[in-house]
């Protein structure tokens, strides 16, 4: 809320004879009670479209009914309220929903909205339209930092030992830093786990993408319980290879078929661009990776001399394009494509766009952890054909795996 003023905060001193932290909390129970009940009537008003004894604006059949006593659970402690109710009984109370026996809430409504992606302009506003509730930028910092606690357990909490597909991305926001705003990479790890559910396993922010940090990354997963991880899906992530190879060394990289599709079509012309992209569908679409090879050196032939810079690129990282081929096509298909993080990715930006720079990296956290969690209440199935998908893996890595029941 705003701050009052040094008469505002002697006049309730004097009203309330506070001596005491417990004077205080009676104070603001007090004044809490007073708001709710002031609000409550207000809501009644613009439902009827006029206000108590104001008859010369009454334009309705409906009108006010007096009140009836509710006794609600608050953060100060209980309150009595008089709810406000028409003849017709179509009015319902916002603040003080029908059934609702809690209005310990108005900090929940705060963090819904900042989730949403309101800015802390947006918040105001529709507190203060809504509730007549003025909450400043600062006020909505401290509500939302009541989040903190829960992100370091969320963050620390234990994993599972392991997990057949591993798909890490890194998306990056502008962020105030000493006064200057900086660009900032916010790391992130979904993980399928052997029942094929999908998982957020966790959320870093680093100045930059390099090996050290992924390394870092990586070490903690470890650390929480991950023993193994088979097959990781990239989209040519920066010094990510170096580090699974480090922490763990077993795992198969697959770089993001369709990112390297689009990062080879910008050095190609619009006018080829159409046939150019055509023909490296003989390189990706083959049915093994013989046939691939067979492809790209079709692909070299025609476009090698006009795109070679294009065309290396395949085979410079031939080594982790070409994993996939190893696998029948139920595990190509969700191997082949970084889509499932690129589509959390997606969701995380709906909800960040409007704040175009964070003041802190706990705000950048805050928003991001707010976006994942709603994303993860939806992930309630298993990933497509995973009892086919897992049968194959219980060949493909029986050593690794044979411990592990899909159950």
């Amino acid at each position: 809320m705003s701050q009052l003023t040094p008469e505002q905060l002697a006049s309730i001193m004097d009203a309330y004879k506070i001596t005491s932290t417990e004077d205080i909390h009676h104070a603001v129970k007090d004044i809490m009670k007073g708001v709710l009940q002031q609000t409550l009537e207000a809501e009644l008003d613009v439902s009827l479209g006029y206000r108590k004894y104001d008859r010369s604006q009454k334009d309705t059949d409906n009108s006010r009914n007096g009140s009836y006593k509710k006794h609600v659970k608050s953060s100060f402690g209980p309150i009595d309220l008089a709810i406000p109710r028409d003849h017709q009984g179509e009015h319902e109370p916002i603040i003080v929903k029908k059934g609702q026996s809690d209005v310990s809430n108005l900090q929940e409504r705060v963090i819904s909205m900042y989730g949403k992606g309101m800015s802390n302009r947006d918040i105001y506003q529709h507190m203060h339209e809504i509730y007549g509730v003025e909450i400043s930028a600062d006020m909505v910092s401290k509500i939302t930092d009541r989040l903190l606690p829960e992100i370091k357990a969320w963050q620390s909490r234990l994993l599972q030992s392991v997990y057949p597909i591993l798909y890490m991305d890194a998306i990056h926001f502008n962020v105030r830093d000493n006064g200057k705003v900086v660009k900032k990479a916010v790391y992130l790890a979904l993980g399928i786990d052997c029942t094929g559910m999908k998982d957020v396993l966790g959320i870093w922010i680093g100045e930059n993408e390099n090996s050290k940090y992924w390394l870092s990354v990586l070490t903690e997963l470890k650390n929480r319980g991950v023993q193994d991880i088979l097959i990781a899906c990239v989209d040519g992530l920066s010094g990510f290879s170096e580090a699974i190879e480090t922490v763990f060394p077993l795992a198969e990289v697959q770089r993001c078929i369709v990112h390297h599709i689009r990062y080879c079509s910008k050095f190609v012309n619009h006018t080829d661009r159409k046939l150019f992209c055509k023909d490296m569908k003989q390189i990706y679409q083959a049915t093994t990776e013989q046939s691939a090879l067979e492809g790209l050196r079709t692909f070299d032939k025609k476009w090698g001399k006009k795109y070679g810079y294009a065309v290396r690129s395949w085979e410079n990282n031939w080594a982790q394009l070409s994993t996939f081929f190893k696998y029948p096509n139920e595990i190509r298909r969700i191997i082949y494509t970084t889509n499932p993080i690129e589509s959390l990715n997606s969701s995380i930006r709906k909800i960040t766009t409007p704040k175009r720079v964070f003041p802190t990296d706990d705000a950048v956290l805050k928003s991001v952890f707010l976006a994942v969690n709603s994303r993860i209440e939806k992930w309630t199935s298993r990933t497509r054909d995973w009892g086919v998908i897992w049968g194959q893996i219980s060949i493909h890595f029986q050593d690794r795996v044979k411990e592990v029941t899909m159950f």
